[in-house]
């Protein structure tokens, strides 16, 4: 699902943004959604691709901005956005997503997943429109990928099947040396209620490009099973990567290994 993530739009190609170079959002420029246009104020901060990529707003109007590149690099198109601190608000669910949904059952879909999930109100958004699309036992997996969604915790338990530590855009939300931290948090409250969790995000990330993992890949994955993960997620591995069935053969051992070491 895509939910009320926000990303760039299509590029003809992808874009180098230069560190102290000045870029375009929006008309003219970088395509990004119509509905941030009233948080690109001064000094917000964008942050684009999971924050590989960190640009700060100069000047905006109605349809375009204009930002400096803090961090640069190579963008692509449909990389995610956030905008940390603002109060924007998405809708729950795209157009996309309600047909989507509609689709689901007729395709042999058992489970969705709801990325940036803010209260019980999205979930529930969610089940209802499962339910008028006549699928209410497809599963549904609550994606934690910011703070309202961390303090709300407690009420997010009880409305979903799953929850999901997603810490690529959680950890655009808080300074990285914090999201260790919280993800044990979330964690241990899952326990706590009984409710599976899944961990991903960065796992194998260095193999996009090595045929060999590093060796603290390896180990946060078979912490993450030491934790009580009921399951464990890549993306950008198997999604773009160049080694995508070792990708699997190193996350598929060592998950094996940690539930040997467990005793199961």
């Amino acid at each position: 699902m895509q939910g009320p993530e926000l990303r760039v739009g299509a590029l003809e190609a992808p874009l180098s943004l230069e560190e102290g170079a000045h870029v375009t959002l929006g008309a003219g420029g970088i395509p990004v959604p119509a509905l941030v246009f009233p948080a690109l104020v001064p000094g917000q901060e964008v942050l684009m691709d999971d924050g590989k990529l960190l640009l700060e707003v100069v000047s905006a109007g109605e349809d375009r901005a204009s930002a400096r590149v803090l961090r640069g690099g190579v963008l692509q198109g449909r990389k995610s956005i956030a905008l940390p601190g603002s109060s924007l608000r998405p809708p729950t669910m795209t157009e996309t997503d309600l047909t989507n949904i509609r689709l689901a059952k007729a395709y042999g879909v058992t489970a969705v997943m709801q990325p940036f999930v803010r209260d019980r109100q999205d979930l529930e958004t969610v089940r209802a429109a499962l339910a008028e699309a006549g699928a209410p036992d497809i599963r549904l997996f609550a994606k934690i990928e910011n703070l309202e969604g961390v303090r709300n915790l407690p009420q997010l338990l009880g409305a979903c099947d799953e929850i999901v530590i997603a810490r690529g855009d959680l950890g655009n939300a808080m300074p990285l040396w914090e999201l260790p931290r919280v993800q044990k948090e979330i964690a241990a409250a899952c326990r706590e209620a009984g409710r599976p969790f899944m961990v991903v995000t960065q796992m194998l990330a260095s193999m996009e490009h090595s045929a060999v993992p590093t060796r603290a890949e390896v180990s946060d994955i078979f912490n993450a099973v030491l934790d009580g993960a009921a399951s464990v997620m890549v993306t950008g591995e198997t999604a773009v990567g160049g080694y995508p069935v070792e990708v699997i053969r190193y996350m598929a051992n060592t998950v094996r290994e940690a539930l040997a070491y467990l005793g199961r």
